[in-house]
């Protein structure tokens, strides 16, 4: 066959899948919206695409990477996760034969039996690198951590059993393929790829002898604008507010990003609580301490006040966005002071291809501006050191006291962290000024919090939250460290409680989830950070990342909550900066397990391919199948708002507190008497009468919600007046 023919056929065909994609009804829901099965097809046209756009030296390596593709696609399609409240699992192999498409059961039998056939006859060189790189103890050690991070635990442990060797298996013979696809590169794509690489990243020996001259100069490093870094800071802001926007809908879908928000949108009006609405129990929400006379958020004000800069510009969803392209530059600025630049673009280059990094910036949660305010103290510490400067040891407490106020138990870990390496550990103690300007710009910003207590407790040394769940979950249930009243017997609980067996449950859910959500890699995010660390070539600054890492891991072993599915491994969330620089000292590492330039060219190869796979793959099924809708939460009421002019009216939402009412809920105005729609749970008879006669001169709207229509919210009834349906409820009582 013609050259120039095939490549039509392959580009025709690719375009005919991805058209079948959006168009076939099979890749949409009810209402229309595409589903997580879109991305298969669309990524079996891209694959189709790739092998006609690959000619030559490339075709052979082009065939694995498009394996690759259509392996990790159809692996995800074996993945129950969807927009709920659990972690993800592959179904069960009992359901999988009969809940799968053959063809797909098919596809991955092939794709197993292609990269053993492949790898039969590179085995004998595989073992020799492994044998002249590792030993057998540090093999157990990566194997068992492989594995063990493949698949999180399950109440059955049967099945936990089945489908964590399952899940290995997925993953080794998607390595196997990268590493086909890897070897596969001739040496004249090898050498044009480390052109490249060369260009943007810079050469290794290079920097590394540059970063050695620098620091015994004593000069401050990144003295220069890096283009490469503001490119990488613009890619993620735009991809962070396109998901925000696109995806998120612009709306909160947690329960703490609604209180969020609400406590952001009174701060933006100057005032620190609002008035009580006139029936509590038809306006309750979660952590709003409803019986007060006077309503409040119960979450610390540091990332509320943030939030209230957005809230203030009509662009709170845009915060988080921009809060994330800061932080490609604060961790470059960070990591070109302890690595070398190629190691610092590096393991930028993976931040921004870090689906848990970018997602995060999607959302309005507080974790984006805990991680900016950290990376601000560490940089400061850092000039003061360099400087001598009290200046910037004041900058650096002044930041960790701003992250005590957003998230305590970070506040600890940063302020503690931090404090270690001022007065000397691991480094060169900063000058006692230094010292003392770091401790009262801490001391100084977190005690804003007693008087903010006081405020709303009455109590300077009564946190809001601890009060609330004292009250209306009982003493010690959110509670610090191990016993039995801890927690809140959530069905993602593993047991009542909390004990070291749930902290180390914890620490698995952990572990698995950022396993899958790092990078979104097929053969597991944390490969080359075990790699490193068995290696024995760990240097004093990796294990400085590895302090932050063990530190935080430790001190949220002693809460009794994993933090949930949300968002990846959220409460580990300040983990991700030196996780990206642990593998990039990785990647750094297996390259220099390779003698030849370009065969240590092929790490890096490997490396972009695995992030492609995740940009084509993870990141449009984890927006699709997961975070749009996400728990049930939907914006539809200010559309319904616009459409129907609702006015100052009566709005009475029938359905589940959660997500009904709590989509809902967001768009009640501050003041419960504004000219402006009040949206009220119709939650009984009862309160609806104490809601209609609270409001007795407005029309009144009835509004059926998702878990009524199964769809999304749907006006039922209105307007009518409050004497009609005072009427009709008389009416239905009596006959009653």
């Amino acid at each position: 066959m013609p050259q120039g023919l095939r490549v039509l056929l392959f580009w025709l065909t690719g375009i005919s899948f991805v058209l079948w994609a959006c168009l076939d009804p099979r890749f949409r829901d009810a209402e229309g919206i595409l589903n997580g099965g879109f991305c298969l097809p669309v990524a079996v046209g891209v694959a189709l695409t790739i092998l006609g756009c690959a000619a030559g030296h490339l075709k052979k390596s082009a065939y694995w990477f498009a394996l690759a593709l259509i392996g990790q696609a159809v692996a995800l399609q074996l993945i129950e996760a969807g927009p709920f409240l659990r972690y993800q699992h592959y179904k069960p192999l009992s359901r999988l034969h009969t809940e799968t498409h053959p063809l797909l059961l098919t596809f991955l039998a092939v794709q197993s039996a292609l990269v053993l056939v492949g790898l039969r006859g590179r085995w004998p060189k595989i073992r020799a690198w492994l044998g002249n790189t590792f030993n057998g103890r540090q093999l157990l050690g990566v194997s068992l951590i492989f594995i063990l991070t493949s698949a999180t635990v399950s109440r059955d442990v049967a099945t936990y059993l089945t489908e964590i060797v399952f899940a290995a298996l997925v993953q080794i013979v998607n390595l196997g393929n990268i590493v086909l696809m890897a070897w596969a590169l001739s040496e004249e794509a090898l050498a044009g790829l480390q052109r490249r690489l060369d260009k943007w990243i810079g050469q290794p020996d290079v920097e590394d002898r540059e970063s050695k001259i620098e620091n015994r100069k004593s000069k401050i490093q990144n003295s220069t604008v890096d283009i490469f870094v503001i490119l990488a800071a613009l890619w993620v802001g735009v991809l962070a507010a396109g998901f925000s926007w696109f995806v998120y809908q612009a709306h909160p879908h947690i329960e703490d990003e609604v209180i969020y928000l609400y406590h952001a949108r009174y701060f933006a009006e100057g005032v620190l609580t609002v008035p009580a609405p006139p029936v509590p129990e038809a306006f309750s929400f979660y952590m709003i301490p409803h019986e007060a006379s006077r309503w409040f958020s119960i979450f610390l004000p540091g990332w509320p006040a943030m939030l209230a800069v957005g809230v203030f510009f009509g662009v709170a969803w845009l915060v988080n966005p921009i809060l994330a392209s800061l932080n490609v530059l604060l961790s470059y600025a960070v990591l070109r002071e302890i690595y070398s630049r190629r190691t610092a673009r590096v393991a930028v280059l993976l931040l921004c291809l870090s689906p848990w990094f970018v997602f995060m910036g999607m959302n309005f949660m507080a974790h984006t501006f805990t991680l900016t305010c950290a990376l601000v103290a560490t940089l400061a510490v850092i000039r003061a050191r360099q400087t001598g400067s009290s200046i910037w040891g004041l900058i650096g407490g002044c930041a960790v006291g701003v992250v005590s106020l957003i998230r305590p138990l970070d506040g600890i870990v940063v302020g503690g962290l931090l404090g270690l390496w001022a007065i000397g550990f691991g480094e060169r103690r900063l000058k006692v000024s230094s010292i003392l300007a770091f401790a009262i710009g801490a001391a100084a910003i977190a005690a804003v919090v007693f008087p903010y207590n006081h405020r709303i407790t009455g109590n300077p040394l009564e946190f809001p939250l601890m009060a609330y769940y004292e009250k209306y979950f009982g003493p010690k249930t959110n509670a610090l460290g191990f016993g039995p009243e801890r927690g809140l017997n959530w069905p993602i609980d593993p047991f009542p409680g909390h004990s070291p067996l749930d902290a180390l449950i914890n620490a698995n859910l952990n572990a698995f989830s950022i396993n899958v959500e790092l990078f979104g890699w097929i053969t597991g995010s944390l490969l080359i950070v075990v790699l490193l660390l068995f290696s024995g070539k760990l240097r004093r600054s990796d294990y400085f990342m590895l302090a932050v890492i063990v530190a935080l891991a430790g001190v949220f072993s002693l809460y009794w909550f994993s933090g949930g599915p949300d968002f990846g491994a959220r409460y580990w969330y300040l983990m991700v900066v030196p996780l990206v620089a642990l593998t990039a000292r990785g990647i750094e590492f297996l390259e220099t397990t390779f003698k030849d330039a370009n065969q240590s060219t092929r790490v890096m190869a490997g490396v972009l391919s695995l992030s492609m796979l995740a940009l084509v793959n993870f990141f449009p099924w984890r927006a699709i199948d997961k975070y749009h809708h996400y728990l049930g939460m939907r914006p539809d009421i200010r559309y319904l708002e616009k459409k129907h002019h609702f006015g100052k009216s009566l709005v009475l939402i029938r359905g589940r507190a959660h997500p009904d009412y709590a989509s809902a809920w967001t768009y009640n105005p501050l003041d419960p008497q504004a000219d402006v729609p009040v949206y009220a749970w119709d939650q009984n008879p009862e309160i609806r009468i104490q809601v209609l006669n609270a409001y007795p001169n407005r029309p009144v709207w009835i509004v059926d919600g998702p878990s009524i229509t199964h769809r999304g919210f749907e006006v039922v009834a209105g307007p009518l007046s409050v004497r009609d349906l005072m009427s009709k409820e008389h009416d239905t009582r009596k006959s009653s």
